[in-house]
Parts: C-alpha cells; structure tokens; sequence
C-alpha cells in the first residue's frame, strides 16, 4: 500500500500528518527538519526514524520512495534488507544486526501527528509516495 497526502494547512503549524494519512500497519515518509523521517503506525501507536540504515547510512526506501513494512511488525532497508523493529527501530536480522535507526521523538493532539520538538508555523513538507505493505 502506498501512501501521500496532501501537506498540512498553515493553521496545522508543525503538524507532520493527520494519524490516518499513516496506513494502519504501514508507513509515510515525511520531510521534517530538511530531514527525511519515516512515520510507522499500528493503530493508534507511531513511530517515527530518520530515513537512514545504519549499515553504510543509505535511506530505507526504495527508488521510487516506498518503504517496505511486513505484518505491521517490521520495516525493511530496500537496499540490504535489513529488518527494524517498529516499537525501537532496532534491526533484528540483517548486516546492522543490533543497531537501530535514529528516532524522532512524537506527539499527537486532535488526530495530529508533531515531531515532539516541533514549533508553530514550521509545517514539514511530504516526500512522495512513502509506504508498502506486505
């Protein structure tokens, strides 16, 4: 499943996205900070990393910029396969085995999504297609 939505009113301030724009068990890839961060969800629980493997620090996504998510369990690096938990981010099978990705830290209010060190009027902007669910 892919996932892009439409960027945040103004009025939104630094919202990342509306809980549902995430898939329930799958991902959406953001921009926040000139970063790009990966939002997981599992119902009403998300997460969110910096879109970089810490084997050789490529992104996780693919070149079309999906992010691959299995039984809303695990993401995998598209270019070594490596397996990252959604709770910690910590690569349970892979060359990184041990390591875990970079969080950023989260906050909800009102169906919202805000990186938790976010301030008013800094609304991040969408990367293009930023999921897949298998």
């Amino acid at each position: 499943m892919t996932s892009c939505c439409p960027a945040p009113d103004a009025a939104d301030g630094a919202a990342l996205c509306w809980l549902d724009d995430i898939p329930d068990g799958g991902s959406l890839t953001v921009n926040f900070d000139a970063q790009p961060v990966i939002l997981l969800r599992r119902g009403e629980a998300v997460w969110a990393y910096l879109n970089r493997c810490p084997h050789f620090s490529v992104t996780l996504d693919a070149a079309h910029g999906a992010v691959l998510t299995y039984e809303a369990q695990v993401l995998m690096c598209a270019h070594h396969s490596a397996l990252f938990r959604f709770e910690d981010g910590l690569c349970i099978e892979g060359p990184c085995q041990g390591a875990a990705l970079d969080a950023v830290p989260l906050r909800q209010h009102a169906g919202r999504v805000y990186a938790a060190d976010s301030k008013p009027g800094n609304a991040p902007a969408r990367s293009g297609p930023g999921s897949s669910d298998g």
